[in-house]
């Protein structure tokens, strides 16, 4: 059974809708991610997480072709970065989500890769119910927040808080078993953030305890040297085949939770 949305015919694509499969959109962006990786990185990882997810369960799923360029003017300072406009790209992911509903997929899931594409993708699942009038459910989640990836990043790290963040210990884990001969692992290195406890992330630990729940993305050539936030060299391929795993268990988990969810109907109460 054909997974990939793209390699179906107009009638193959009708029927996988009508089967109530769920429509799987990675998404992700290109820039910079250190000396040692190249820039396709949250593209990669996001599309690999999905692809082998829902090849596994292809009578439930369907992936559809991602989202590439995301929102990043803050990485602009580095060499490679393509960003474009937060408003365009909301309104791009709302458009394959109304799509989708359009052709009859009643369950959507947009898998993220980059960080700062998670409060658009969340606002373009929220729009897509929204402009379906609640005849769609469409949710979001960041790869790395499944929760066979978290468990999976949490047993097997090596790096304190703050390890995990961007070109790290995890990213170029997951990159390493999915295309090892790209990564110059000769030229990664440990910089962590300089910004204050309360506004420090790690991408499987969440914010710091003790500090408050904030969020603060000034330029990254004022946080980064070499575009790297966390511990890149204490990755691994064995660790990323880890990861990777945990990651695809966790969004076939997530996905078939989503395709059990009951769509009711709304109720005016007016």
């Amino acid at each position: 059974m054909k997974h990939r949305y793209a390699e179906m015919t107009w009638p193959e694509c009708k029927a996988a809708a009508d089967e109530g499969r769920v429509a799987v959109l990675p998404t992700g962006t290109y820039e910079d991610h250190g000396y040692h990786l190249p820039i396709d990185v949250d593209v990669l990882l996001a599309t690999t997480i999905c692809d082998r997810a829902v090849a596994r369960i292809p009578d439930e799923a369907v992936l559809i072709p991602p989202v590439t360029h995301g929102y990043s003017p803050h990485h602009m300072d580095f060499p490679g970065n393509i960003t474009i406009d937060w408003e365009v790209f909301v309104r791009y992911v709302k458009g394959v989500c109304l799509s989708l509903a359009e052709h009859g997929f009643e369950r959507i899931l947009i898998v993220n890769g980059h960080g700062s594409n998670t409060p658009l993708v969340e606002t373009a699942a929220r729009l897509t119910i929204v402009e379906t009038g609640g005849r769609v459910l469409c949710a979001s989640v960041n790869h790395w927040g499944l929760r066979g990836a978290r468990e999976a990043a949490r047993a097997a790290r090596e790096s304190d808080f703050g390890g995990m963040s961007h070109a790290c210990e995890l990213e170029t884990s997951l990159y390493l078993a999915i295309c090892p001969e790209l990564v110059q692992m000769d030229k990664a290195v440990d910089e962590r953030s300089p910004l204050p406890a309360s506004f420090q992330t790690d991408l499987n630990l969440g914010k710091r305890a003790d500090g408050a729940i904030a969020t603060l993305m000034p330029y990254w050539s004022t946080m980064s040297q070499s575009g790297v936030r966390g511990d890149a060299t204490k990755a691994t391929r064995e660790k990323g085949e880890v990861f990777l795993e945990g990651a695809i268990q966790g969004l076939i988990e997530l996905v078939r939770e989503l395709r059990a969810t009951e769509l009711k109907s709304r109720v005016d109460k007016h």
